[in-house]
């Protein structure tokens, strides 16, 4: 085994990684970037090493630096996690070439499965099923739309280099094809350097189920059962389980057997997935699942594998590549009970999902109830330059409903405050019937997007909380002691108004009224606050005390109220008396970055002309493309950024002239 290894990644899975090879007696070696020097990750390991600065291109996607580095740290091997450098077989090579062993597949094994149509005609050849389609060489933009043509709409559309659900366009009719394609393929070539396509019938009752696979350099390779990720947004994995709802033995087997094939054919060793896209518009059957493509490396989802089959897949991982055997025999593998996992971002479902940032002035995750694999602490800031994932909650049950159960017990324990989050849109889409049922597949959460990421709704007294969060009333129940300087006189009953700006951006006025210790009269209703084990609770009109957290702080726009009322957490904002006009935002006349982010490209100048809803500028923030668009029609008066700027959320990137 080995003595030392380094960890060529950062976040949730260089922790997750160092937990198990500390376990195993393995020293470790972090590699982070200057924005990272005081991440979790740099700390959950013995050594670490600085590779350059924030942008991953210049640090995270550096092989060179990385392998110097675990050189003079005296590391034999390293080990990529995902993402990142983990599936480029040149860094594989370069590793090798350096004397040291990489933690994953050979560079040849990635190499075969880098490319979707290159990957899909060896597939073929090793008799596992792909999806009807066109995964040839021939990339004319008119040959392309024949083959679309022949296949039958709807169509997908796909980067061969793609992943994450990045260069993937739906197409539903003929005359989309050409625009889909071009957006496809550019987004291809920004993302991966290649903007070929392969075109693919589309499955119209669609469940996204991948396999685990196994294998070691001593020519065995198992698989270890089953994942069902068809809970997906953007393409991207939202929920995951295993083993799959309505699996059958008979289903398990052939997938199973096709995805060792697929392992076998291509010489893989360590830890693989095989992803099928199975038509279930019929339930499960053995004759209605395609090869997808294969992930050369260990999965974000691994975990709920790890719960079902009672195993540390990254303690697998070092065995197979200091050059041990696969620990277990296909016949020695069971399943027992039932897993999921939930994947908690910085991000904002009401707004397409777009990644947010911030600092996390709370951070509570229930890690007595499930098991929590995060790469963030409280305090810390959502960097804009990787991805935003602050968590992964698993919980593990008898069975699928009291695994679902326990998710949904797990989320509503969480808190967070400071960055918005998908936190109460995991929790929705936990308790939705459907997902209940286990009638789940690719399409669900987009038929019910709006009501999963609706903005939470507020019980009568949030305003009241969050006015008494505001003025930093709740610190000291059930005695408060006022500030003399907020205008209260200790228990007078005089009332106060309080302006908020509420979450949705619009301004309202809260009458407070002090009446006690911990008591309060305001929205026609009496608010009681008093603590219990540490914890804040609030009873209204003397109902039952239920736990509630109120907060405060100050950043750069003032005061910031927030209040936690299970997953659901809204931030209020005292408004700034100084605040002027000039200060609002341009509304329909400009274009504002609405994340911080890079500026990947600029399609107009001052002078053009423009139509509502024409494409201005790209940005780019944690891995994801993002275009702003015309608010209406107008001229150009001003580009106040150029391609390859970072700009700050808000910032007016673009203004029209006025309209006469």
């Amino acid at each position: 085994m080995f003595r030392k290894i380094l960890i060529a990644n950062r976040g949730e899975i260089a922790v997750r990684i160092a937990r198990t090879a500390r376990r195993m007696g393995v020293k470790t070696v972090a590699v982070h970037s200057d924005v990272d020097a005081n991440a979790p990750h740099v700390a959950a390991c013995d050594e670490a090493a600085l590779i350059g600065p924030a942008p991953a291109a210049e640090s995270y996607l550096r092989g060179d630096r990385i392998i110097a580095a675990a050189l003079a740290a005296g590391a034999e091997a390293i080990h990529p996690g995902y993402g990142f450098l983990s599936e480029n077989p040149d860094f594989v090579e370069a590793v090798e070439a350096a004397g040291l062993t990489f933690i994953g597949p050979p560079a040849a094994a990635i190499r075969a499965m880098g490319l979707k149509d290159a990957a899909k005609a060896a597939m073929e050849k090793a008799g596992v099923p792909v999806v009807p389609g066109y995964h040839g060489a021939e990339q004319d933009p008119a040959f392309l739309k024949a083959r679309a043509d022949e296949i039958g709409y709807p169509v997908l559309i796909k980067a061969r280099a793609g992943g994450g659900g990045k260069g993937m366009r739906k197409v539903d009719r003929p005359e989309d094809f050409l625009p889909a394609l071009e957006a496809a393929q550019g987004e291809g070539r920004a993302s991966f350097g290649d903007g070929a396509c392969l075109i693919e019938k589309w499955i119209v009752a669609p469940r996204h189920v991948e396999i685990q696979v196994f294998g070691d350099s001593h020519g065995g390779a198992v698989h270890l059962f089953e994942r069902d990720c068809s809970l997906q947004r953007r393409h991207q994995k939202v929920i995951e389980e295993a083993p799959a709802p309505g699996m059958t033995e008979e289903m398990r087997r052939a997938m199973g057997d096709a995805a060792v094939r697929a392992a076998r054919a291509i010489g893989y060793a360590g830890a693989g997935t095989v992803e099928f896209i199975v038509d279930a518009s019929e339930g499960l059957r053995p004759d209605r699942f395609y090869f997808m493509e294969m992930n050369t490396r260990l999965q974000v989802e691994h975990p709920v594998t790890e719960a079902v089959a009672g195993l540390d897949l990254v303690e697998w991982q070092l065995r197979v590549a200091a050059g041990e055997p696969l620990p277990l025999r296909q016949e020695d593998l069971r399943i027992d009970g039932w897993a999921f996992e939930a994947r908690l971002y910085a991000e904002d479902p009401a707004r397409g999902f777009m990644p947010a940032t911030g600092r996390l002035r709370r951070l509570r995750l229930p890690e007595d109830r499930a098991r929590i694999d995060a790469g963030v602490r409280e305090g810390d800031e959502i960097p804009p330059h990787y991805d935003p994932m602050i968590a992964k909650v698993i919980v593990h049950g008898r069975d699928r409903e009291e695994a679902r159960l326990r998710l949904i017990d797990a989320l509503e324990a969480a808190e967070i405050a400071g960055s918005t989050t998908n936190l109460a849109f995991l929790a929705r889409l936990a308790a939705d019937p459907d997902f209940a049922a286990g009638r789940v597949d690719t399409g669900l959460i987009d038929r019910k997007l709006a009501q999963l990421s609706a903005p939470p709704e507020l019980r009568p007294e949030t305003p009241a909380l969050a006015a008494i969060a505001a003025l930093g009333l709740h610190e000291a129940a059930p005695a408060p002691a006022f500030d003399d300087r907020s205008g209260w006189r200790l228990w007078d009953a005089e009332t106060r108004e309080v302006a908020l700006i509420g979450p949705d951006g619009a301004a309202r006025a809260v009458r407070l009224q002090a009446q006690g210790p911990g008591r309060f009269a305001a929205e026609g209703r009496e608010i009681a606050l008093s603590r219990h084990d540490g914890r804040l609770r609030a009873s209204v009109d003397g109902g039952p005390a239920r736990p509630v957290t109120l907060m405060r702080w100050s950043d750069a726009q003032g005061v910031v109220a927030a209040v936690i009322d299970g997953p659901a957490t809204t931030q209020w904002r005292l408004p700034d008396p100084l605040e002027s006009a000039d200060d609002a935002a341009a509304g329909g006349d400009a274009a504002a970055a609405p994340m911080p982010g890079l500026v990947k490209a600029v399609f107009v100048a001052p002078g053009d002309a423009v139509k509502s809803g024409d494409a201005l500028i790209v940005m780019e923030a944690m891995k994801m493309e993002h275009r702003l668009t015309a608010p209406r029609d107008g001229v150009v008066a001003s580009v106040a950024c150029a391609p390859g700027a970072q700009v700050a959320e808000g910032a007016v990137l673009l203004t029209l002239e006025p309209e006469e």
